[in-house]
């Protein structure tokens, strides 16, 4: 298959992620989407094909020199993301894109525009992948598998080509937080490692959010509304008046760049118990602390007005900023500049306002920073791929293979 057809079929599979099975993979379609991938490698020849119980799979393009060369490895997730459905996606090709509305779906009458999405201005005359307005597209990340098994087919049909040891990985549950955490370090075995899981081309990403979840429980008292005074205890209008006391501009829609925030991701009450989930994100790690600290202090000040237990908090840390662990071995984003300029594209550095599976691989040993895969929008129904993006990513992985064996 081509780098086009293996997209086009991979996002076939929905393969949406849930965190709320406390399963590894958290669902069934993950792992049958691994098995055909992992028969799809096997076929293309890469060799050590395994994929294990938790739906992690890995294998290996052994070296062809014979000097010690690294071992590199490139990642990429399985999973999209529960926020928008993945199920039944119909891709569609805009070709030589006119740099106007791109109408997705008619009898809802849902536009992708630059009027709200000026970035499609970057990619006039080129054949761009748009969903149908009902369902997100998968480029995150199943560009990124595209694009590293389209790069070890090419060193497996080029064996004059000289590289060194590659090992790929591609795993589940990243998109709730999870996928580094049954990932087999130690088996994988590389010096450091690359996910192909980044958006426009030419991002190249060290720099990553330190990440928690929260979620504030609020308990309530029913009592007939006619006579409830004094009586009745509103848990949704108590929840209510938490998210009022959070500050109202550290939210995702009015924060970029290191500006971290609190994300209210989802609301479920009635009057007897109402539930929060927050996100709380921050690059700064003092930061970070200070935003995890505040939200146990409103809830300690909802328990004071309104009595002991009416709030409780499950705080969770998620993953933390790869910066420094990557600092220290800073040749292995050199390398990936240097790729990513050979394939004739400008590098951007810029930090990841999200997380990737290589920031909690940094922390467990194995050094992993982050590249386009070439996406936008993702998440969404206005999620978009630009093909030349996609075809420059996979310039950009064969060229670290090179430069590190050159190295």
């Amino acid at each position: 298959m081509t780098l086009l057809e293996r997209f086009l079929h991979y996002v076939s599979f929905a393969t949406t992620s849930d965190e709320n099975t406390g399963l590894t993979p958290s669902t069934p379609q993950q792992m049958e989407f691994a098995k055909v991938i992992a028969d799809e490698l096997r076929q293309v020849g890469l060799q050590n094909v395994e994929l294990d119980k938790n739906g992690y799979l890995y294998a290996v393009l052994p070296s062809n020199i014979n000097k010690n060369a690294p071992k590199i490895g490139f990642i990429a997730h399985l999973d999209t993301s529960p926020d928008m459905s993945g199920k039944n996606v119909q891709p569609r090709i805009v070709q030589n894109y006119d740099g106007g509305d791109i109408l997705l779906n008619k009898e809802e009458n849902i536009v992708l525009s630059p009027r709200q999405f000026p970035e499609l201005q970057l990619y006039v005359n080129q054949d761009i992948i748009v969903t149908n307005g009902l369902t997100l597209l998968g480029a995150d990340d199943k560009a990124g598998i595209a694009e590293i098994i389209t790069a070890m087919e090419f060193f497996i049909k080029n064996p004059d080509v000289k590289h060194g040891e590659i090992h790929i990985a591609f795993t589940p549950d990243e998109e709730i937080g999870q996928g580094a955490h049954h990932f087999d370090v130690e088996k994988f075995g590389c010096d450091f490692a690359y996910t192909m899981d980044g958006g426009e081309i030419g991002e190249l990403e060290y720099e990553n959010f330190n990440a928690a979840s929260a979620k504030i429980i609020f308990k309530g008292i029913n009592v007939h509304p006619g006579y409830a005074k004094h009586k009745m205890l509103n848990s949704m209008r108590i929840a209510n008046q938490f998210i009022g006391m959070l500050p109202r501009h550290e939210t995702p829609e009015h924060t970029d760049d290191y500006e971290g925030f609190y994300h209210l991701t989802m609301i479920n009450g009635n009057v007897e118990k109402t539930t929060l989930s927050y996100i709380i994100r921050d690059h700064d790690r003092a930061r970070f602390e200070s935003r995890k600290a505040e939200i146990q202090h409103l809830v300690n000040k909802i328990n004071a007005e309104f009595g002991e237990n009416t709030a409780t908090l499950e705080l969770k840390d998620q993953y933390y900023n790869m910066k420094e662990k990557i600092e220290p071995v800073m040749h292995v984003i050199d390398i990936a500049f240097e790729a990513i300029r050979q394939a004739g594209v400008e590098p951007k550095v810029k930090p990841i306002r999200g997380g990737t599976d290589g920031a909690q691989l940094s922390f467990k040993g194995l050094p992993c920073p982050n590249i386009f895969a070439g996406g936008h929008n993702f998440h969404g129904k206005f999620e978009f791929l630009p093909i030349p993006s996609m075809e420059k990513a996979t310039e950009v992985v064969k060229n670290i293979v090179k430069i590190a064996a050159e190295r």
